[in-house]
């Protein structure tokens, strides 16, 4: 393979392969449903029982499931 096809081919590779490596995930309107994001809600609305939290928390996903498990009571 020549030089130049390997660098055109590089950056559709890493691009697939990190989009099949995120998750598994439901497109909804250009944005994404994934299973961090459900289970950032559940955590969410079992500590807080807040519907306001459980969307704040619903955007930052994996971030918030993180958190939960590092503060955990």
């Amino acid at each position: 393979m020549k030089k130049e096809n390997l660098f055109l081919a590089l950056p559709v590779l890493l691009v697939t392969t990190s989009m099949y490596a995120a998750g598994p995930s439901i497109s909804l309107y250009g944005g994404g449903i994934t299973i961090g994001s459900i289970f950032a809600v559940f955590l969410s609305w079992k500590r807080n029982h807040s519907i306001l939290w459980a969307i704040l928390h619903f955007f930052f996903g994996w971030i918030y499931v993180i958190y939960y498990l590092l503060t955990k009571d």
